[in-house]
């Protein structure tokens, strides 16, 4: 081992004794680059190898190489680099394939060589660690991408990259990514050949034997690749994927209308297609028969409302063919979202709303409108004042989801929002449908709405109901809230009178006992008896989890109305019923607390 080590440092001393020549280096620093090699050099020769002892040893010669390049700009010297920095980028190069080749199935090494190798423009040598990269996982979709992109576009080998496509394709012959790269590649590839043929027409240049085929500048080498992922790969969103690729290239108008119909031939019972025939109408300008006309706002608004109904007509031709769900699903967000689309035009406002509200009625009615499609309906109709609608659609939405803890709640919010008489009596409905765990967000909001539209003794009656649940979600959320509106109502003695009637009554909240020491704390002479009687409670319940609750009672005792003799016992008792990380941050609270950091 040390005879080869010595030779890999003998190795070294022409490169290092040229750094010093030139002047960027110093004798000193020399030494020190020969000793630390030498122990890195050590390292890579034991018998048992550490892949952290090849990766420090490769991040110290990138270093160097940094060092070298910055040392270079500083004094202007651009020479002998084939002296200087090639011996070490080939070391580099040398140490990652032996960590390679060890590690084959760290994915993350080979990364890092194929980073360096772009970095330091090293193109040969990215090719052959694709090649060994790619021998060893093959099964990675994402790596053969990756060479064939590299090959592209930093070796600008469209060839190469060609061969890596197709021999990815034997391993993974239905792989949507593959596909579409590979189809960009070849559409990339003809772009490249046109501007190239562009150009040298525009230098009237003699080309020579040199002649561009019109089929490969037309892209029909996209098209072969297009018709035989479509043959393996079945489905409309991927067929789009590829109409989306082909459109950002201005020459493939043809390969898009094949790809086109080829959508309106074998996918026309798939709603996506309707969907993009509908939404390229937008697409479509006038002419320049209308150039004048859409130089003013009132033009603009009339061209865009022409395009919107052509998108509609071919929605509604869709609905002809495939009237389900998702067809009038597709039909309603599309006419939500150009509803949604700022106007200044009015017209073209209300022609939006009131398309949008005639397909969503015309969808309930059907029976086909989702739940969530039945919310935006209410929305849209509250925002545009249409109270009776908006009724008559909360209450059919909380029949025909009457299972639906959302439904119901969305609806009654709106009807709460009108004033409906018949508000209470859904509250009552909502609660006998819905699953009782679902059933909180329907107790607060029946509790909100009962306290600002009813007596005060319906209100009453509706907080016992809901005390009386079964759900300890909603009773202890109830309690907080009972304790709440007593103390609104009544003041501090029906607040504590509430209090004391629930202080037994399971499940506890936290809330509700922090919410009565609260109301102690508003009054003019809180009383200290009341807050230790109220933390003693609190601490039965919460007093092992929560070292809040302890600070908070030690500071009670420690203030103006407490005896700060009992904060040393609430202190021994805190740390007999804490655990864990709970312990170590009452300690610290403490500390701060006595040192009056808090």
């Amino acid at each position: 081992m040390a005879d080869i080590v010595q030779l890999r440092i003998e190795d070294r001393i022409p490169g290092l004794e040229q750094l010093e020549r030139v002047g960027l280096f110093t004798k000193k620093e020399v030494r020190s680059m020969i000793k630390k090699s030498t122990a890195l050099e050590y390292k890579l020769y034991r018998s048992v190898l550490s892949k952290e002892d090849f990766i420090s040893y490769i991040q110290y010669e990138i270093n160097v190489l940094e060092l070298i390049k910055k040392r270079r700009v500083r004094i202007g010297y651009r020479f002998k680099r084939e002296d200087i920095e090639y011996p070490i980028i080939e070391r580099i190069n040398s140490v990652f394939r032996r960590a390679t080749v060890k590690w084959k199935e760290d994915v993350q090494l080979w990364f890092s060589h194929v980073a360096f190798c772009k970095k330091w423009n090293t193109k040969a040598q990215l090719s052959r660690v694709f090649a060994s990269m790619l021998a060893i996982h093959p099964d990675k979709p994402a790596l053969w991408i990756m060479a064939a992109k590299c090959e592209m576009e930093d070796r600008n080998s469209s060839e190469t990259a060609r061969n890596l496509f197709l021999r990815a394709l034997r391993f993974h012959p239905e792989n949507k990514k593959i596909y579409q790269e590979y189809f960009r590649m070849e559409l990339m590839h003809a772009e490249k050949l046109r501007k190239q043929q562009k150009e040298l027409e525009n230098a009237k240049m003699d080309l020579g034997e040199y002649e561009f085929s019109e089929e490969i500048l037309g892209g029909k080498l996209a098209e072969v690749v297009c018709r035989d992922a479509t043959s393996k790969i079945k489905g409309v969103e991927f067929l789009l994927s590829l109409l989306r690729i082909a459109a950002l290239f201005d020459f493939t108008q043809e390969l898009q209308d094949a790809i086109t119909r080829d959508l309106q031939e074998n996918y026309v019972d798939d709603c996506v297609t309707w969907d993009y025939m509908a939404k390229r109408e937008l697409e479509t300008g006038l002419g320049a028969a209308a150039e004048t006309e859409l130089r003013s706002a009132s033009g603009k608004a009339t061209d865009v409302a022409r395009r919107e109904e052509r998108c509609c007509q071919v929605y509604e031709e869709g609905l002809k063919n495939l009237s389900t769900e998702a067809m009038w699903a597709c039909y309603i967000t599309f006419c939500l979202d150009r509803f949604r689309r700022k106007t200044n035009v009015s017209m073209l406002k209300e022609k939006r709303q009131g398309r949008l509200l005639a397909v969503l009625q015309r969808a309930h009615d059907a029976s086909v409108l989702s739940e969530d499609l039945h919310r935006t309906w209410l929305q849209v109709l509250l925002s545009a004042g249409d109270a009776d609608a908006a009724a008559q659609v909360a209450v059919a939405a909380t029949q025909r989801f009457s299972q639906s803890a959302e439904a119901w709640s969305s609806s009654l919010q709106a009807l709460v929002q009108l004033g409906r008489a018949e508000t209470g009596e859904l509250f009552q409905e909502a609660l006998k449908r819905v699953t009782p765990k679902e059933s909180l967000p329907l107790w607060l909001l029946r509790v909100e709405w009962s306290t600002a539209a009813q007596s005060p003794e319906e209100t009453e009656a509706v907080f016992q109901k809901g005390l009386a649940s079964r759900v300890p979600a909603v009773s202890m959320e109830m309690k907080q809230k009972y304790l709440d509106w007593s103390y609104r109502m009544g003041g501090y003695k029906k607040a504590r009178k509430t209090f004391k009637s629930l202080q037994e009554h399971r499940p506890f909240s936290k809330g509700f006992f922090l919410r009565m020491i609260e109301i102690e704390k508003e009054q003019d002479s809180p009383k200290i008896s009341n807050l230790r009687d109220y933390y003693e409670r609190t601490l039965r319940e919460f007093g092992s989890t929560d070292d809040d609750l302890w600070l908070g009672y030690i500071k009670e005792e420690l203030g103006s109305r407490g005896n700060a003799e009992n904060s040393g016992t609430i202190h021994w008792r805190a740390m007999k019923s804490l655990e864990g990380e709970r312990v170590e941050r009452f300690v610290t609270q403490y500390t701060l607390l006595q040192t009056g950091h808090i």
